[in-house]
């Protein structure tokens, strides 16, 4: 099974990691793709910084791959997160599944999001329109709710 799993500053291409992801393999016969973006919050966002803890975060990233491919039976995925100074609009995570069925894909998919807002290593800290840097951002108890579901 082909597993990608990055953390990089670099935009990345949808288009370009679905062909790498099912390339030569016609027994796929479903991808679901979750594209995760910069809002401006109102226009009031200049950037979003994004930082995460090297080496550890790849691990966790790999550690949540693992368990979803136990879960459903994928054929790829693909898990990228960007991290630096990402403006408004601006890809920030890219998370492919592909299976035999949809059902599994869209599963794993969601599964892999949430586990993703809630135990990676990845900090946010918001960078105001108006010139001030905001405080680490906190997590969200609706995020937490999200993951407990697949306990």
């Amino acid at each position: 099974m082909a597993v990608t799993i990055r953390i990089q500053t670099e935009h990345f291409d949808v288009t370009a990691e679905t062909a790498r992801l099912t390339a030569g393999r016609a027994d796929i016969g479903a991808v679901v793709a979750f594209t995760g973006l910069c809002r401006d919050e109102g226009g009031r966002l200049s950037a979003l910084e994004l930082e995460h803890y090297p080496g550890m975060a790849e691990a966790e990233m790999s550690r949540i791959a693992t368990e979803a491919q136990e879960r459903w039976p994928l054929m790829g995925l693909t898990i990228i997160h960007r991290f630096g100074m990402i403006a408004p609009r601006e890809e920030i995570v890219l998370v492919l599944t592909a299976s035999t069925h949809r059902h599994a894909a869209f599963h794993a998919a969601e599964f892999l999001m949430d586990y993703l807002k809630t135990q990676a290593p990845f900090w946010k800290r918001e960078h105001l329109k108006d010139g001030t840097v905001g405080e680490w951002v906190q997590a969200k108890g609706v995020d937490d709710l999200a993951a407990g579901r697949w306990v």
